[in-house]
């Protein structure tokens, strides 16, 4: 899988993962591997890893890095991955990393892009994010589709999620700094992290990171 132009975009919530991921799977032709979006995906299918996942959520506990681990390499089988992927939110550990470059061999992820935001920021951002339930497409609070209640896009309910709370938040990044900074060493430990400031306008960003992708002969 060394041809394909495979990238790992972390950063803290509400740093713009989702949106910059989605920016460059549409400029390269990219598929975007969200965990999310594979859990989701999995249980509606009903496969067999789906009805695992389903009762796992179901009893309240976390799913094991085994299993997102085989959805993950299960999804890399996918057509849409001939000419690689954006991972979004995986992996989030070290265990997780290690799994997806046996996957993908050496080589297989070619670069690791770090939006880099500060906690108040992260704070600010999520706690005026709304949510659609059904499509999952974010808004702020000041949107008219937030404002009320109804997606524009598909009718669902747009509601704040029980985790944007500033308390829920506080929690959350407490647990990135202590599973998830640490992947930052790991990918520089093998030249593969660059550093975006996520405090920008998203054409801002987007262009920082063509610049990054272009610089080092990527694309």
């Amino acid at each position: 899988m060394t041809g394909q132009l495979n990238l790992v975009v972390l950063g803290k919530q509400g740093a713009g993962k989702g949106t910059q991921s989605e920016l460059l799977c549409s400029r390269y032709g990219l598929a975007h591997i969200s965990t999310g979006d594979i859990l989701r995906a999995a249980i509606q299918a009903g496969s067999p890893l789906g009805l695992e996942v389903k009762s796992v959520l179901a009893a309240g506990e976390l799913v094991s890095d085994d299993l997102v681990n085989k959805l993950v390499e299960d999804r890399f089988q996918d057509p849409d991955t001939a000419k690689g992927a954006v991972l979004d939110g995986f992996p989030r550990n070290t265990g997780q990393a290690q799994a997806l470059e046996r996957l993908l061999g050496e080589g297989g992820v070619r670069l690791c892009i770090y939006l880099d935001l500060a906690n108040e920021l992260v704070i600010q951002r999520l706690s005026s994010r709304r949510v659609c339930q059904e499509c999952g497409t974010v808004y702020k609070d000041s949107d008219p589709s937030a404002i009320s209640g109804t997606c524009e896009k598909c009718g669902g309910d747009v509601v704040q999620r029980s985790d944007d709370t500033p308390e829920a938040i506080a929690t959350r990044l407490e647990t990135f700094e202590r599973e998830t900074f640490p992947l930052l060493s790991f990918y520089e430990s093998r030249d593969l992290l660059v550093k975006v400031n996520g405090d920008q306008p998203v054409a801002k960003v987007s262009d920082d990171i063509d610049g990054l992708l272009q610089g080092r002969g990527l694309v």
